[in-house]
Order: structure tokens, then sequence, then C-alpha cells
């Protein structure tokens, strides 16, 4: 064989080598490809399972809460007017009153309620004002929010309320304290058994059956809905809010509510004199 049929044929070999290659390359790449959108399909499915399961959560809570605008309004104990809306605590001799706005899902409330909660509720057993709170539910209905858990938190608050005042402070004292209050993103409150869970630690309601029950049977909803729309009813637009007088109370110098323990005192002392 001469050299240069010699030099032909290794060539060749060489191409047919190459082109090997190449196949099993493709072959191997067409394998992977297909072993990702497998993978990539069984993802998508678990993702729209997912969804499909809260979309179905939010749909029966949703369900929920339309069914409670439909039902008999049950009205707590200890409140007044001709819903039930009215929800005045303190000294009736007390002349004056300061309205309090919250949602239990408001940060800044439990901020406020953190700092300067227990110095309201002794202004209030000192009968230096009477207090009206106005419970308000629109985070629930913020677009990046959204949710069940302020009315179902307002709910279980009815409940405590029909306990009794001392136990309505308390539980709300417990919701917003720092150990109990979600992120404000975290919608914890739409679950019966973590607002079950929190009540344990208020005395009054630890081990109450008619209280657990008026949670787990949801008998405060539709009053938790008609007391959600007194906050708009009044012109309020955001929470933490005191008002007296028909005149909404800010730090001095800015539109911020008191959040602070001290400027709430300098605060009420401005607008109520100083406790003699």
């Amino acid at each position: 064989m001469s050299n240069r049929n010699n030099a032909q044929n290794k060539q060749a070999a060489r191409e047919r080598l190459r082109a090997e290659r190449e196949r099993q390359a493709k072959k191997d790449k067409t394998k992977r490809q297909l072993v990702v959108a497998g993978s990539l399909v069984v993802v998508l499915a678990i993702a729209g399972g997912v969804g499909f399961a809260v979309s179905k959560m939010n749909d029966s809570e949703d369900g929920q809460w339309k069914a409670a605008a439909e039902k008999t309004l049950v009205k707590p104990a200890n409140t007044s007017g001709e819903d039930g809306t009215e929800i005045l605590i303190g000294d009736k001799n007390a002349k004056e009153t300061l309205t309090v706005y919250e949602d239990p899902r408001c940060p800044i409330c439990a901020q406020f309620e953190q700092n300067s909660g227990k110095k309201l509720r002794q202004d209030v057993k000192d009968g230096r004002y009477k207090v009206r709170f106005v419970l308000a539910n629109f985070l629930d209905n913020a677009p990046a929010i959204k949710g069940t858990g302020s009315k179902n938190a307002v709910s279980a608050l009815g409940a405590a309320l029909n306990v009794g005042q001392d136990a309505f402070f308390e539980y709300k004292e417990a919701l917003y304290s720092e150990a109990n209050h979600p992120e404000e993103t975290d919608d914890a409150f739409s679950d019966d058994k973590k607002l079950l869970d929190i009540a344990q630690q208020v005395p009054a309601l630890k081990g109450n059956k008619k209280f657990e029950n008026s949670v787990k049977d949801h008998t405060f909803d539709r009053w938790a809905l008609e007391i959600g729309k007194v906050i708009g009813k009044d012109g309020i637009e955001g929470t933490p809010a005191l008002v007296h007088n028909k005149k909404q109370l800010h730090v001095p110098g800015s539109k911020m509510p008191p959040l602070q323990e001290e400027q709430f005192t300098a605060l009420i002392d401005e607008e109520f004199g100083k406790k003699k």
C-alpha cells in the first residue's frame, strides 16, 4: 500500500471517528434536554398544584366571609350602637373620650400597643378618659398583602369582649405583643388555632369554652365585618389613629401617631391636661 493511500485511510478513519463523536454528543445533549424538560414539567406540575391548593384555600376563606355577610348579626356583650359597633370602655363619668383605630395585622399598631398600650389602659382605669376602640380589617384587602387574618382576629376579639372588657384588653395586648404578632405579610391570624393558642395567655380566656366555641363557630364574623366598615365612615385612612373631639392626634410637627410612650404621654397631657 502506497504512503498516499495509507494517509488517505487514516484521514478517513479520523473523519469517521469525529462524525461518531458528534453524533454521540448530539444524542447526549438531546437526552439531557429531555431530562431537564421532564423535570421542569414535574416542577411546574407541583407548583401548579400548590398554586391550585392556595387558590382553593383562598376561595374557601373568601366563601367563609361571603357567607358571614349573610349571617344573622350577633353582637358581643359590652358593645352598643345599632350593629354593636361601639366599643366604649372606661368610667361612665369620664367626660372625655379618646377614639383608637387599629387593625390586628398592622405592624405599626403593634408598635403602638407594645410601647403605649399599658399607659392608655392605666389612663382609662384612672378615669382620665373613656376609650372607644374601632377595629379595622382593611389590610386583608391590601393588594400586596391580602388574606383574612384581620377579620378573623377582630371576630376573636369580639369573642373576648363577649367574656368581658378586661379579657378584651388583655387579649388585644397579647395579639399585638412582640412574641405573638406576625409580619404584616404573614396571614397567621387567619388560623383559628393560632388565635386560640394566644388566648391561653389570658387568664379569663384560658380554657374558656364559651370563648373557644365562639372562635371555632365564627359567632362574631358578621360583627367583624360590620365594625370593619366604621373606619371608612369616620374618614380615617390608616392605623393606628387617635382621635379626640373629631381631631386626629399627631406627634407635633408630623403626621405620625404617637408610637413611643413618651410621645403618647406628652400628647395626652397636651390634649387632656396633665394628671393631677
